[in-house]
């Protein structure tokens, strides 16, 4: 019998900007440690069984390839409400800014964290690389936004040159909770739009694998923050009088595709424009999806002079509860990824 024929998993999954998170609240495993970044390793080698239960649940017939979700554990320390342990198709992720933003949403509709129906409430969150926060707003007890505060945020280098299968093209790094390489899609002949979704993410891939073990991509105090996590195709749609606008996929892990405009990733986005002025202080970044959802941003100086504290604006909703299992039949087990 599969070793997972008898758990059930209980999740709420919610979409944040077109962009799907499976928090997995009762029945979830909770790998050995004291933080969620110690548990984040156990789970990655299956402690607790944290990467069958990833697999049943990311993959077909009861995720998909672009499946996204969570493992609410406890957290750190008192100072947070709890710690998630995020996952995709390939593993576990450092930190993700659209799961925050969906995960305050769901503690305060919840009662989980008490909410203010007039007002602010702040989740504290405790993931692999630190301590995040959502701040939902509502009026008369309706969410109005969630706004994600992302860990210390900088520009790793620009300009770095990097060979595709379309010539070389300039890339550059920077880290929001992840490591991001960020390239103008149109510096690839692309555009970021649904019409151009596979080449995408063939370029995407190209260019992370490409910079992935590059001594750029080293976390220079976390080795376990290392490697590209996706690369960030992006568009420039000018600006107005709030600040600029920008449209972007990012392509992830092994070449899944943010529906929403990425969360984290955006704050990879903000640490750039912040450094070079493109994002003033008192601006605010309006950022499309691949799907023309958006999210909005805006940064503070990080005490470190050289980093910027991202704010990242949206939305998240519910679509559904489900409580999962493997019936002991099912010679299918953990299921399939076609992709």
């Amino acid at each position: 019998m599969h070793p997972l024929a008898s758990p059930r998993f209980t999740s709420t999954d919610y979409h944040t900007a077109g962009e799907p998170l499976r928090i997995v609240h009762e029945g979830g495993p909770i790998p050995p440690g004291a933080t969620v970044a110690e548990r984040r390793v156990a789970a990655m080698a299956d402690a607790d069984g944290a990467d069958s239960v990833r697999r049943l649940l990311c993959q077909e017939p009861r995720g998909h390839a672009d499946m996204y979700g969570g493992f609410v554990l406890p957290p750190d320390n008192e100072g947070a409400h709890f710690g998630i342990l995020f996952w995709h198709k390939d593993g576990f992720s450092t930190a993700c800014g659209h799961g925050t933003i969906a995960l305050g949403v769901w503690a305060t509709d919840t009662g989980l964290v008490p909410s203010n129906p007039n007002g602010c409430t702040e989740v504290r969150i405790d993931v692999p690389s630190g301590r995040v926060s959502a701040t939902i707003e509502r009026s008369n007890g309706e969410l109005v936004a969630a706004t994600f505060q992302n860990v210390s945020s900088h520009v790793i280098a620009r300009g770095l040159q990097v060979p595709t299968s379309r010539g070389v093209v300039p890339v550059d790094l920077s880290y929001s909770g992840a490591i991001y390489a960020s390239v103008r899609a149109a510096d690839l002949d692309l555009s970021v739009s649904a019409s151009h979704y596979t080449d995408l993410i063939a370029l995407g891939r190209e260019i992370k694998w490409a910079l992935n073990d590059s001594p750029e991509a080293v976390h220079a105090g976390d080795t376990r923050l290392s490697g590209v996590y996706g690369t960030i195709l992006w568009d420039d749609l000018g600006r107005d009088a709030s600040g600029p606008i920008q449209r972007n996929t990012t392509v992830f892990a092994d070449g899944e595709v943010d529906r929403s405009p990425c969360g984290s990733g955006t704050g990879a986005r903000v640490a750039l424009l912040a450094a070079d002025g493109t994002l003033g202080a008192h601006e605010t970044l309006r950022h499309y999806s691949i799907v023309d959802t958006i999210f909005t941003a805006t940064w503070s100086p990080a005490p470190d002079d050289s980093a910027v504290i991202p704010r990242v604006s949206g939305t998240a909703y519910q679509t559904g509860t489900h409580t999962f299992l493997l019936d002991p039949k099912d010679t299918l087990g953990d299921g399939f990824v076609l992709r």
